[in-house]
């Protein structure tokens, strides 16, 4: 992966490579902004080209032996380091400090990517502090995180941030029809709904969330419909996606309840949307366009403003591992009720 392969982030490429340019690289980075955006694919990206034997115009070749070993996984000199667990550990970074007492294997530099940093224990981070304030040469340290707020003040002081931007909807849109073959409408409604992550995206696609996003919207379209009886049995099948693990929060990505609610969300936020006069381009489910705009005009503007506060209430009440069952009943009674008095 070289920098001109990397979709977007053009501050951010510009800036590494006027560092390399001037040859005074840093030991450490802070790489941040939500996951799937590029963060690791430009470490990877900054690793070639710091140790490419050929380099075109600051890039990485693609062709020396150096970055035949990156593109295969084989370089000795890019080493990860992941949450064990819940956390990285402050056996990873005593094992991280031996290893950084032998020069690079390459000659060139080591880059060590530290995968969700805002995860170390206080142990862990404390150790790391002392590698970062009497760090080895030839290592170059890069510590991922969504938010610099979520470490140590004190380590990210010492590295150089590096902030990285969500991806624009057409830029993306355009990638997974040329890439990946994707319908043009399901791409864009992609790009939209993954808040500009490039890789939530692709494993949206990758996933059956396609049709499980129209089997969640279509429960909410016939929500007003249904009896109190129904609109509770109706709960209890939303209570069954009971899967809290999500892109926001880990490496791994599943569907699940929580995936369900952010699509409701973007649902009451698009029907908001018409109501108050925005533009199609605005809207996140594009493909739903005619059923938002016949539904909206029924609905009062205050009405669905507190249908997003419920479901950003039941998220929050999930996240506190709250009865799933209840939140659910409560979440669908109240949608259901504010969908009838806004009639």
């Amino acid at each position: 992966m070289s920098f001109s392969q990397i979709l977007g982030q053009e501050r951010a490429k510009s800036f590494l490579a006027q560092v390399m340019a001037r040859e005074k690289i840093p030991h450490a980075y802070l790489f941040t902004g939500i996951p799937g955006i590029g963060k690791t694919t430009t470490a990877v990206a900054l690793t070639m080209a710091l140790n490419c034997q050929k380099p075109v115009n600051g890039d990485a070749c693609g062709h020396c032996v150096s970055c035949r070993q990156m593109k295969s996984g084989n370089f000795p000199d890019f080493l990860s380091i992941r949450p064990e667990g819940k956390n990285i550990k402050i056996n990873q970074i005593r094992d991280l400090n031996r290893k950084l007492g032998f020069a690079p294997v390459s000659g060139g530099y080591r880059v060590i990517v530290l995968y969700q940093a805002e995860t170390m224990t206080s142990e862990a981070a404390n150790s790391l502090l002392k590698i970062l304030e009497e760090p080895p040469s030839g290592n170059i340290l890069v510590l991922k995180a969504t938010e610099p707020l979520d470490l140590l003040p004190t380590i990210v002081s010492r590295c150089q941030r590096v902030p990285f931007q969500p991806l624009p909807v057409d830029d993306m849109t355009y990638w997974l029809v040329k890439q990946k073959g994707v319908d043009a409408e399901m791409a864009a409604v992609l790009a939209r709904i993954s808040g500009g992550s490039l890789g939530r995206a692709l494993k949206m696609c990758e996933n059956d969330f396609i049709d499980k996003r129209q089997e969640w919207l279509q429960r909410l379209i016939k929500l007003p419909g249904l009896s109190r009886e129904k609109a509770l049995e109706m709960a209890l099948e939303c209570a069954r996606e009971d899967k809290k693990t999500g892109f926001q929060t880990s490496e791994t990505w599943e569907l699940g309840l929580m995936e369900m609610l952010e699509v409701w969300e973007t649902w009451y936020r698009d029907l908001l949307l018409v109501r108050v006069g925005g533009g199609k381009h605005l809207m996140m489910n594009v493909d739903f366009s005619h059923k938002l705009k016949n539904i909206a005009g029924k609905l009062k503007v205050q009405n669905l403003i507190n249908s997003i506060l419920t479901i950003d209430q039941s998220q929050r009440d999930l996240r506190r591992m709250r009865n799933t069952k209840l939140v659910m009943e409560h979440a669908v009674l109240s949608l259901k009720g504010f969908v009838e008095h806004g009639r």
